[in-house]
């Protein structure tokens, strides 16, 4: 299977980076914190969607500006030795031009930077939770993304691990590829579900970018 596209869109947590421990530990202790029950929380979906929406769902509204500052200097401070690369991420992301790419997260500023610094990734173009007033899965980060690219939402593909981002990408009218990194491959609804980014390889063109799965 090939994919052409002018653009490349990657989620960051799941997709690029794995940070799963770090978001499970500093999670636990907020949640702990701020007396939620582990029942209560586990019926929070909490991957690919951002912070503020999880806080809204489990707090009353006068608290969760506060909390969001709590869990962000959490996994700020959690970052050092908490993100590790995905395999493939590195030799992928080098084969494509820097314009033509970007990272959407549904982390925060902060947050999404310090977490690619660590990992060594340096995009040109990076979306995070605060430039959208909604997010994943609504697909205002995405389109976005396109915007700052200047290209067209159906010559973009989409790359994440988490059905919320995919259901995102899917109503930006994007090509969508799963990374069943986080998820296993039955609940990836989307046009490519490979295991991660070691599975693809890109080839850049006068047109575009053409994906295919390495075989």
């Amino acid at each position: 299977m090939k994919i052409h596209a002018e653009a490349l869109l990657f989620d960051n947590d799941g997709t690029l980076v794995s940070s799963l421990e770090s978001v499970n530990r500093c999670w636990t202790r907020w949640y702990e914190e701020y007396g939620i029950t582990a029942e209560d929380f586990a019926r929070i979906e909490l991957h690919g969607r951002p912070a503020a929406e999880i806080a809204a769902d489990l707090l009353p509204a006068d608290i969760v500006p506060e909390a969001l500052a709590r869990i962000e200097q959490l996994e700020v401070d959690d970052v050092p030795g908490g993100v590790l690369l995905l395999p493939g991420t590195a030799e992928f992301l080098d084969s494509l031009p820097a314009e033509r790419w970007a990272v959407v997260t549904s982390a925060t500023r902060r947050l999404g930077e310090a977490r690619l610094a660590e990992a060594g990734i340096r995009p040109k173009t990076l979306i995070t939770a605060d430039d959208v007033t909604r997010g994943k899965p609504d697909p205002e980060p995405y389109l976005l993304a396109a915007r700052e690219l200047g290209v067209d939402p159906a010559r973009c593909v989409v790359f994440e691990d988490a059905p919320a981002g995919l259901q995102a990408g899917r109503a930006a009218g994007m090509t969508t590829v799963a990374l069943a990194t986080t998820h296993q491959s039955h609940e990836l609804d989307a046009d490519l579900v490979v295991d991660n980014l070691s599975a693809l390889s890109a080839l850049v063109t006068a047109h575009g970018v053409e994906i295919s799965v390495r075989g």
